[in-house]
């Protein structure tokens, strides 16, 4: 019997975002399909970091606390996206209204997370975990190529220990 792998329990169906869409434009995609973030592309479709409603937000408040010698707060270790645990996490029409982006010129590339957290599909169940563990993970996308072909998040995993108790 074979190994699972990330291709046995992947979600095949990601949202992937252009890294060049202003927040506006990202807030609008994240709300229209009930999503808190997204894996980011470049142009030729290649994988080039993550993005979530958490870093428009940060993004804007930065934007707001700027002080007089210039210097913006600092930045989170790693992208909301990765760590967020599965939650309502989304943000209404009207809360998107209340950030006040119709001014916002930033772009999807200057507030993403550059820092990815990848699988292979081939990769076996137990990396799968391991992975998720040693970076402090809940979510992890499946590429090939340099190119997202699904996502993962602990639910899968979870899922799988359901489906082997039954």
């Amino acid at each position: 019997m074979r190994p699972i792998t990330a291709a046995d329990l992947m979600n095949p169906r990601v949202l992937t975002v252009r890294e060049d869409l202003t927040i506006r434009e990202l807030a609008n995609v994240l709300t229209e399909n009930e999503i808190s973030g997204a894996p980011v592309e470049d142009r030729s479709g290649k994988l080039v970091g993550v993005v979530s409603l958490t870093d428009v937000v940060e993004a804007l408040a930065e934007d707001d606390e700027e002080d007089d010698d210039g210097i913006e707060g600092g930045e989170t270790d790693r992208g909301a996206f990765f760590v967020s645990e599965w939650r309502d996490d989304t943000m209404s029409r009207e809360e998107i209204e209340e950030l006040g982006l119709d001014d916002a010129e930033l772009t999807v590339a200057e507030i993403m997370t550059p820092e990815v957290f990848t699988v292979r599909e081939d990769t076996p169940v137990s990396e799968i975990a391991l992975a998720m563990i040693q970076n402090h993970v809940h979510r992890l996308l499946v590429t090939r190529d340099d190119r997202v072909v699904g996502i993962l998040s602990t639910s899968d995993l979870l899922g799988l220990l359901v489906e082997e108790r039954e």
